[in-house]
C-alpha cells in the first residue's frame, strides 16, 4: 500500500457516502492568532464547527497538511514527524455515532481488508464529577459490529477526550481504533498499555460545550471529527513500524544517500523531514521566508538543523535544494502550490544555505572554545594534609561550587552563538546535550528580549482572542482588512495579494505583496480610501457560488489550494461595481458605516517581498 493509494481509497470510500471532498486549507491558519501553522484537520474547520455553515455542505473529507514542531526532538525515531498528511472526515451537524463507527469499520475491513482479529478500540469512561456519561453507546455500536468485548477498553480524559481548543467550546468523546503489530495472534484482551496495540484513528464527537464557569452543556449542533495520519497508517499497513520506510520518503533518503560520504540513519530521516517540511512551508500561498520571528523562525530553525545534521553525514556542497526539487517532484500533482511556487522554494534555501553556510563552521568553532574556556576557569583541587588529632577538611562546599562547571552554557553565550553564528537556540541546545550540558535558556531569552521578541515553537499561543470568537470588535476589523486591501491594490497596484492576516479585538495586521516600503504619500492616501468607504457606508452583502463562478467575478483569494468547488463571495459596495469582493468564509458586519475611524498604526517589512501594515478603527 502506498501513501497515495490510501489517500485515494479514504476519499473515494467517503464520496460514495455522501460527503464532498474539500481541498487541503493551507498551512498558515486563515485570520487564527493562536497558533503560527495547520496543526490537524480539524484546525480550518473550527467556525463550521461552531456552527457556521460551510460551502461544501455538511459531510466533509479531506487530506490536510500539517506541521508540527514540538516533539521536533524526537524526529530521526520511527515515528515523528514535523510535516504529516492527515486524513479526515467531518458531520456539520448531520450524522453522528452510529454512521461514524459503522463507517470507519467498514473502511478498515472491508476497504482496507484488515481482519477483524487484529483490531480493538478505546470508549471514554466518563466523568462524574462534570456528568459526563460513559460512553456505552460507542462501545455497544463497536459490538454489534462485531468487535468483542474483551477488544473495548473505556479509558479516561486522556486518551479519550477531545477539546475545547481553548478555555472554553466545543468538545466531546472519543473512540479510537488500534491495530495489532506484534507477532503471532492478537490477544483476546485488549491493553492499551501493551505497545504492540498501535493507535492510528480516532473519531471525535462533539457533543458538549463547556462553559466559562466549567460546566458542560450539550450542544445543539453535534459534530464527528475524525483523524488519520497518512504516513503512520500506510507503514502499519505495510506491517512496519517505521514512517521512513514509506514511499513518501523513499525518493528523499535515496538523494540523501547519494550525498552522504558519512551515513547515518537519524541525520539522514532529520534532513528528509525537515527540507520536507521546509519545502511546504516556503510553497504556501503566504510566501513565508527565513526569519527571526513566528513562523519565519520556525522555518530557519528546520533548514539549519538539517544543513548542521548534512555536515555530520558528510555531504560538502550546498544539498538543500537537491532535496526540495525531490519533494516537489513527488508531491506537486496533490500539490500543485509547490511546482506553482518551486522557483521561490530554490531560492529561498539556497540563499539560507548560503547565510549559514557561511558562519556555521566558525560557530561550530565558537562552540568548543568556549567549552574549552570553560574547563580553563576550574581551579585545581588540592586535599589539605589533615593534622594530627585533627578533623579532615570538609571539601564540600568547594566541591559543591565547582560541580556544575561543565554542565551549562550561559544564556549570553548562547545568544553570542545566535547573534553572531546565526544558530538558533535549539541548536544550540541539541549540540550541549550532545556532550551531557545544559543551556541556560532563560537568560537566553533575558538577552533576547532586549532585541526582539521569538515565537519558539509552532504550537506556542501569541494573542488573546483571534477571529474564531467572532466578536463584534474582531468581526469589524475584519471586514476594515477587507477594505484595506482593496484601497492597497489601487494605490499599488495589481501586483498586492494578501500573503497573511492576523485579526484581534484591538487591532488587524495584514501581510501584503509589495517589494518597497510605502511612502509617506502612500500611507495616507490609503488612510484616506478606507475611511471615504467608510462615510459612504457602503453595504455589505455575500453569495455561495462554485470556485470558478468566482474566479469570473475576479473575486480575490488568499489561499488557492484550500477552496472547494463551493465558495461564499463577499462583496462590498455595488454588486455591478463593487469596490471590494473576496472568497470568504465571514463573518462581515452588514454595512460599512459601523466601523468607525481607521488608521494605520505601523509598517514594516515581513518577509523577502512581502510587506505587514497593522491598523485600528478609533
Amino acid at each position: 500500500m502506498t501513501t497515495t493509494e490510501l489517500k485515494k481509497k479514504y476519499l473515494e470510500f467517503f464520496r460514495k457516502q455522501g460527503h464532498s471532498v474539500i481541498a487541503s486549507a493551507s498551512l498558515i491558519p486563515e485570520n487564527d492568532p493562536t497558533v503560527l501553522f495547520t496543526t490537524a484537520g480539524m484546525h480550518p474547520l473550527v467556525p463550521y464547527l461552531l456552527g457556521e455553515q460551510h460551502p461544501a455542505g455538511r459531510r466533509l473529507a479531506d487530506v490536510q497538511k500539517c506541521i508540527r514542531t514540538a516533539d521536533i526532538d524526537d524526529v530521526g525515531d520511527n515515528s515523528h514527524l514535523t510535516f504529516f498528511e492527515m486524513l479526515g472526515n467531518w458531520s456539520l451537524g448531520d450524522y453522528f455515532k452510529k454512521e461514524a463507527i459503522e463507517w470507519s469499520f467498514e473502511f478498515l475491513t472491508q476497504v482496507l481488508k484488515i481482519p477483524l482479529e487484529k483490531l480493538a478500540v478505546s470508549c471514554f469512561k466518563g466523568e462524574p464529577k462534570n456528568n459526563i456519561p460513559k460512553d456505552e453507546e460507542s462501545a455497544r455500536i463497536w459490538q454489534s459490529l462485531g468487535v468483542p468485548k474483551g477488544r473495548i477498553a473505556f479509558l479516561d480524559r486522556e486518551e479519550n477526550w477531545w477539546g475545547p481548543a481553548g478555555q472554553t467550546g466545543p468538545c466531546g468523546p472519543d473512540t479510537e481504533m488500534y491495530y495489532w503489530t506484534g507477532k503471532g495472534a492478537a490477544p483476546k484482551k485488549f491493553d492499551p498499555g501493551d505497545k504492540q496495540w498501535m493507535e492510528f484513528w480516532n473519531d471525535v464527537f462533539m457533543q458538549y460545550n463547556k462553559t466559562a464557569d466549567g460546566r458542560y452543556e450539550e450542544l445543539k449542533q453535534k459534530n464527528v471529527d475524525t483523524g488519520m495520519g497518512v504516513e503512520r497508517t500506510t507503514a502499519m499497513l505495510n506491517g512496519q513500524d517505521n514512517v521512513y520506510a514509506t514511499d513518501a520518503f523513499e525518493p528523499l533518503l535515496t538523494a540523501i544517500a547519494k550525498l552522504a560520504t558519512k551515513p547515518d540513519v537519524r541525520s539522514t530521516r532529520i534532513i528528509a523531514d525537515h527540507l520536507r517540511a521546509a519545502t511546504f512551508i516556503l510553497g504556501d500561498e503566504q510566501g513565508i521566508a527565513p526569519s527571526n520571528l513566528d513562523r519565519g523562525y520556525v522555518l530557519r530553525r528546520l533548514i539549519r538543523r538539517a544543513i548542521r545534521h548534512g555536515k555530520l553525514i558528510g555531504i560538502t556542497k550546498p544539498f538543500t535544494h537537491v532535496i526540495a526539487e525531490a519533494v516537489i517532484k513527488l508531491m506537486h500533482t496533490e500539490y500543485p502550490e509547490l511546482q506553482k511556487n518551486k522557483d521561490f522554494i530554490i531560492e529561498q534555501l539556497v540563499q539560507e544555505e548560503e547565510r549559514f553556510g557561511e558562519t556555521l563552521e566558525n560557530g561550530l568553532k565558537e562552540f568548543e572554545n568556549i567549552l574549552k574556556r570553560k574547563k580553563k576557569k576550574i581551579p585545581p583541587f588540592s586535599i589539605p594534609m589533615a593534622s594530627p588529632g585533627s578533623a579532615t577538611t570538609d571539601l564540600t562546599p568547594r566541591m559543591e561550587k565547582y560541580k556544575d562547571w561543565d554542565k551549562k552554557i550561559t544564556g549570553e553565550e548562547a545568544f553570542i552563538l545566535f547573534s553572531t553564528f546565526g544558530f538558533p537556540l535549539e541548536m544550540t541546545d541539541e549540540l550541549a546535550k550532545e556532550r551531557g550540558i545544559a543551556v541556560d535558556k532563560k537568560m537566553f531569552e533575558s538577552e533576547f528580549t532586549k532585541h526582539q521578541a521569538l515565537s519558539r515553537t509552532a504550537t506556542a499561543g501569541r494573542f488573546k482572542g483571534g477571529l474564531a470568537d467572532h466578536s463584534e470588535a474582531t468581526t469589524r476589523l475584519h471586514t476594515a482588512t477587507h477594505l484595506l486591501l482593496a484601497a492597497l491594490r489601487t494605490v499599488l497596484g495589481d501586483h498586492v495579494f494578501q500573503r497573511g492576516s492576523n485579526i484581534t479585538a484591538d487591532r488587524l495586521r495584514l501581510d501584503f505583496s509589495h517589494p518597497d516600503k510605502l511612502t509617506d504619500a502612500e500611507r495616507q492616501r490609503v488612510e484616506e480610501i478606507v475611511n471615504e468607504q467608510i462615510e459612504r457606508n457602503l453595504p455589505v452583502s455575500w453569495q455561495e457560488m462554485s470556485l470558478d463562478e468566482a474566479r469570473t467575478l475576479s473575486a480575490m483569494g488568499v489561499f488557492e489550494s484550500k477552496y472547494s468547488q463551493r465558495v461564499k463571495v463577499y462583496t462590498i459596495g455595488d454588486p455591478a461595481k463593487p469596490f471590494s469582493r473576496e472568497i470568504c468564509g465571514g463573518p462581515h458586519v452588514e454595512a460599512i458605516g459601523s466601523l468607525s475611524h481607521f488608521r494605520l498604526t505601523k509598517e514594516e517589512a515581513s518577509s523577502a517581498g512581502v510587506r505587514r501594515i497593522k491598523a485600528i478603527l478609533d
